[in-house]
C-alpha cells in the first residue's frame, strides 16, 4: 500500500506540480536521492553551486547521521551523482541548507566541489517546516528528533499542535503522544534515539511517575530483553508497588529527611537496578530491596555476593 502524504507534501511547498515526472531509467538506486521534480515554470530553477558555499541550518530537526548509511549514499553519488537537488535559501554570499543535509556531506565523502541547488525564499517557519516534512516522508528522523523538531516549531514559532499537525499531516493526537516522548530523563531518550528501545517501550515507561523510576525501568528493559508487552506487566508491578507502599513512605521521609542518606538511597537504586527504600532513625531502621519474579531476586543476590544455593 502507498504511503500516504504527508500534509500539502514537498510539491506544494517547493511550488511543484502534485503529479512528478517519473525518473529516467538510469537513475540512482534506493540508496542514492530520488529524481528532482520539475519546478513550476517561471518561478525557481536549479544551479550548482560550489560545496564550501553551502553550510547547513541550525533548524534542521535532524542531528543523527550514521556513518555507515552516509559512506552508503556517498559511494553511490559517486557512481550516479546527485540526482535530487539540495533545497537551499541565500544567507549573504552564502546559501544555508533546508533539506538535503545528508547528501551534502555524502558529496563531501565522494569528493565533489559543487552540487545542484533549488534555491527557496524561506523564512524560519517554513524553513524548518520544509525540513521536518522531507525527513519525515523519507523516515529520515527518529523519534526524539521527530518530537524535537515539532516542539520546535512550538517554541520558536508559537505554534499550537494543531498547527503543527496540520503542516506536517498529522493528526493532533499523534503530534500530542509524540511530544510525550521529551518527558522520559535524557538517559531513556538515548536509547530510543540508537534504537535500543522502541517508541511502544517509550510509551509504556511513560507511566512511570518519576525520571529515576523511567530510568531504572529502562534499564531492565535493555538488560532482560523485555518486549513491549513484558514491559507493561513490569510497569504495572512496578505501580502496584508504589500504591501499596505510599502511607509507609509518606511517614519514612518525614523522619529521613537528611540528603546523605537521599543520595545513599539513590546509589543503591542505581547500584542493584531496582526500587530500593531505607529507612533510618537515630542509628537504627530497615534497608527494604524490591524484586519481582525469581530471576530478578537472583540476579540481586548475585549483585550483593549471596549464592542462592
Amino acid at each position: 500500500m502507498a504511503k500516504p502524504a504527508l500534509g500539502r507534501g514537498l510539491g506544494a511547498l517547493l511550488g511543484t506540480p502534485s503529479s512528478p515526472t517519473p525518473p529516467p531509467a538510469s537513475a540512482a538506486p534506493k540508496s542514492a536521492s530520488l529524481a528532482a521534480e520539475p519546478t513550476a515554470a517561471g518561478t525557481e530553477r536549479v544551479e550548482r553551486v560550489a560545496l564550501s558555499r553551502l553550510r547547513p541550518c541550525p533548524l534542521q530537526p535532524r542531528k543523527d547521521f550514521p556513518g555507515d548509511a552516509l559512506q552508503e549514499l556517498a559511494d553511490s553519488i559517486r557512481e550516479q551523482g546527485i540526482v535530487q537537488p539540495l533545497i537551499v535559501r541565500r544567507r549573504g554570499d552564502a546559501f544555508e541548507l533546508i533539506a538535503g543535509e545528508r547528501r551534502w556531506r555524502a558529496a563531501q565523502l565522494a569528493g565533489l566541489t559543487e552540487v545542484p541547488v533549488l534555491v527557496r525564499e524561506a523564512d524560519d517557519t517554513a524553513a524548518l517546516e520544509l525540513a521536518l516534512i522531507e525527513n519525515l516522508q523519507r523516515e529520515n528522523l527518529n523519534p526524539v528528533e521527530e518530537a524535537q523538531g515539532y516542539q520546535q516549531l512550538i517554541d520558536q514559532f508559537h505554534l499550537r499542535q494543531e498547527d503543527v499537525a496540520a503542516r506536517v499531516g498529522k493528526s493532533r493526537v499523534a503530534v500530542a503522544n509524540t511530544l510525550r516522548l521529551l518527558r522520559l530523563p535524557e538517559e531513556v531518550l538515548g536509547h530510543l534515539r540508537q534504537g535500543r528501545l522502541s517508541v511502544g517501550h517509550a510509551k509504556v515507561l511513560l507511566a512511570l511517575p518519576t525520571p529515576e523510576e523511567q530510568r531504572l525501568a529502562g534499564d531492565r528493559v535493555l538488560r532482560d530483553g523485555l518486549n513491549v508487552r513484558q514491559t507493561e506487566e513490569l510497569v504495572a508491578r512496578l505501580q502496584q508497588s508504589d500504591a501499596a507502599a505510599t502511607p509507609r513512605t509518606a511517614r519514612t521521609r518525614a523522619g529521613a529527611s537528611d540528603v546523605h542518606l537521599a543520595a545513599l538511597e539513590t546509589r543503591l537504586r542505581e547500584r542493584l537496578g531496582t526500587k530500593v527504600r531505607l529507612r533510618y532513625h537515630q542509628g537504627k531502621g530497615a534497608l527494604e530491596i524490591r524484586f519481582f519474579d525469581d530471576r530478578d531476586f537472583e540476579r540481586i543476590l548475585q549483585l550483593l555476593g549471596v549464592s542462592p544455593d
